[in-house]
């Protein structure tokens, strides 16, 4: 079934990139604020593009979501309940049903969050819809945060998504303006050595997750030792930060690991408890260690809460990581399946 070409009276197009977590939040309260700060890079590859037209209700009364061409009811409930949050920033949104068109480039379980690229787009259309609606309205700062702040209620990490580069989301010493209802971006250029980052994912595993992200975050309210990982996680962000500035690579990569091995370590003594790290992951880290202890180079790893790895590393590095990959760490991956990402400048609007 093709997607309907609705008669509509305003349409936004955007596309927006998902985002890998540097330092992670895990742990939320109240309506989607997170437990502690995160920093995050946006990509450039691993996109969401989405259409989105406002159609007055008497001739489309439910909102409609389409996905990669094919009608998508499964998804119609949590967009019901997204724009049910957001209907206090866009109240003309109660006389008039979305029609929502989106297409992933990137597969579904690879280790990248969908929900960021796809709730960020979804956001940043209904933003600029609502400009369309009230002329003079929002001005760019402005727009951007009250994007970020929508997109932060479908999905945490979509708030961060809304910038490129590294971004901040969840209040912090550390960083002027920063906040737990949006995200901010960086306020200082980063080091030459981190500006052309790139993010090789390694595909270990594209089987679903053993327990999603929110059950996930639901864990953490028992967990016996979550004061002590949002005290270090605090810290981590002073270091990165730090790091980022001073280009310092050794701090850079010391955080971006503990910080992965720290998520799946609260994940493994949860009550319950659960292993999201498959045989291959290990086997990438080992090899990913003792790669970069034999030659020097700056690379190091991350991962999402699942068993996919993010390699990371400089574009001056490329070829080199390209052969380790393809030498190394290939028969480790499902299918010998890598996705080629890199550090992206943020979402795009379609003209």
């Amino acid at each position: 079934m093709n997607s309907p070409e609705k008669e509509f009276l305003v349409k936004s197009e955007w596309v927006s990139a998902s985002n890998i977590a540097l330092v992670k939040y895990w742990g939320k309260h109240g309506n989607q604020l997170p437990a502690n700060s995160s920093l995050s890079m946006t990509l450039k590859n691993s996109v969401t593009r989405t259409i989105v037209r406002l159609v007055d209700s008497k001739i489309q009364p439910k909102t409609q979501f389409f996905f990669e061409g094919l009608a998508a009811p499964d998804f119609e409930p949590k967009i019901e309940t997204f724009l049910s949050q957001i209907i206090r920033f866009f109240p003309f949104l109660k006389n008039y049903s979305l029609v929502i068109e989106s297409w992933n480039t990137f597969p579904h379980s690879a280790g990248i969050a969908s929900s960021a690229s796809a709730m960020s787009a979804l956001a940043l259309c209904v933003s600029s819809i609502s400009g369309e609606m009230q002329p003079g309205g929002d001005n760019s700062k402005i727009f951007s945060r009250r994007a970020s702040e929508i997109a932060r209620l479908g999905s945490g990490s979509a708030s961060r998504s809304v910038f490129g580069g590294f971004s901040v989301w969840g209040k912090t010493s550390f960083v002027a303006g920063s906040s737990d209802e949006w995200a901010v971006p960086l306020d200082f250029n980063v080091n030459p050595v981190f500006s052309e980052m790139q993010d090789s994912i390694l595909i270990v595993s594209s089987a679903k997750k053993k327990i999603s992200s929110t059950a996930g975050h639901h864990l953490m309210n028992a967990h016996p030792y979550a004061e002590q990982r949002y005290r270090l996680a605090e810290k981590n962000m002073g270091l990165i930060l730090n790091a980022l500035k001073s280009g310092n690579v050794a701090d850079f990569i010391r955080v971006t690991e503990n910080e992965a091995l720290g998520l799946h370590s609260l994940m493994m003594s949860s009550d319950p408890g659960f292993m999201l790290m498959e045989p291959g992951t290990l086997q990438i880290i080992n090899k990913i260690r003792d790669y970069r202890e034999r030659t020097g180079a700056f690379l190091c790893f991350t991962l999402d809460a699942g068993p996919n790895v993010h390699l990371l590393y400089p574009a001056s590095e490329k070829e080199n990581v390209k052969d380790f990959i393809n030498g190394e760490l290939l028969e480790h991956c499902e299918r010998g399946k890598v996705l080629w990402d890199e550090m992206g400048s943020g979402p795009v609007r379609i003209a």
